[in-house]
This record gives C-alpha cells, sequence and structure tokens, in this order.
C-alpha cells in the first residue's frame, strides 16, 4: 500500500482518487504516522494484510494494548453475532 503524506494528499489530491478508482490503496500520513486510508468503495476488498495494518492503525488512534490475536478475536466473535 502506498503511503502518502498529509501535503502531498492534499496538492495531489485528484490524482489519488483516480488510482482508488483504480484498484490502489493509499495510506495518508502525518508526520510519518499513518492517519486514514482511502481505498475504493466498491470492487476491490483489502488483502488480508492491508485489513491487518487498517486493525494496527485503528489500535494504535484508539491506544488499546491489544495483541493483534485479540484483535482478531474480537472481530470473529462479532462476526458470530446476529
Amino acid at each position: 500500500m502506498r503511503e502518502v503524506g498529509a501535503f502531498e494528499a492534499k496538492t495531489h489530491l485528484s490524482e489519488l482518487l483516480a488510482a482508488v478508482e483504480a484498484g490502489e490503496s493509499i495510506t495518508i500520513t502525518r508526520r510519518g504516522k499513518a492517519v486514514a486510508v482511502l481505498s475504493p468503495v466498491h470492487g476491490r476488498t483489502l488483502s488480508r494484510t492491508d485489513q491487518i495494518e487498517a486493525f494496527r492503525v485503528l489500535r494504535d488512534r484508539l491506544k488499546l494494548d491489544w495483541t493483534m490475536e485479540e484483535i482478531l478475536s474480537a472481530r470473529d466473535e462479532a462476526r458470530r453475532c446476529p
């Protein structure tokens, strides 16, 4: 997944959106830290690697001390709920 700084994302938003429309996912960083992911709305799903990275970013943002196994277990448990 390509990483782009916030300033570059602001400056080149049209080009980034074109890349996302083509199926690419792009991580936007601020001062080297991932803060957002641009990804296609329809069609392509995230790879397992990209899903894990998205969980890591969310965990860091929420300041959780969960391991990846605990996060995946919680995800699986939520899928079983009606």
